[in-house]
């Protein structure tokens, strides 16, 4: 099973931005360890960052050719983007949404999600455990 992981803005900064909220591994080492969660379920896992809307959007334009499955954490944008939205409903595979920090329970403006309704798994508040989470869930859709 070929799985995507798309991080999207600020969170190249991971392990020096808040870390009280968002944990101390950096993006290099929460990588590496989504590379061997994914080993542990025999999937194969790609994954990208940026901080650039347009550039995730051909992310997941590249992603609808290729993968079974997306996990995916936008950063902000998944709390107005219309854009990445349709995008990731354009790809017309398994979705699971992962946040590290409580969304739900922070500022009014991040409880809202843009892509309600169109994920499968949404996990929020475990930190990196969230997208092993989100990985054993796509696993099992195979």
């Amino acid at each position: 099973m070929r799985i995507d992981v798309l991080n999207g803005v600020n969170l190249d900064v991971l392990g020096r931005r808040e870390p009280a909220v968002y944990g101390s591994l950096s993006l290099g080492e929460l990588e590496s360890q989504i590379y061997r969660w994914a080993a542990d379920l025999e999937c194969n896992v790609r994954c990208r960052q940026t901080n650039h809307e347009g550039e995730y959007v051909e992310m997941c334009h590249d992603a609808a050719d290729g993968v079974d499955a997306l996990v995916v954490n936008p950063g902000a944008w998944t709390h107005y983007s219309w854009a990445i939205r349709d995008a990731l409903e354009y790809v017309g595979r398994p979705l699971a949404e992962v946040h590290l920090s409580n969304v739900d329970d922070r500022e009014q403006w991040r409880r809202h999600s843009v892509l309600d309704g169109l994920v499968a798994f949404r996990v929020v508040g475990k930190g990196a455990e969230g997208y092993r989470e989100a990985l054993a869930f796509l696993a099992q859709t195979r």
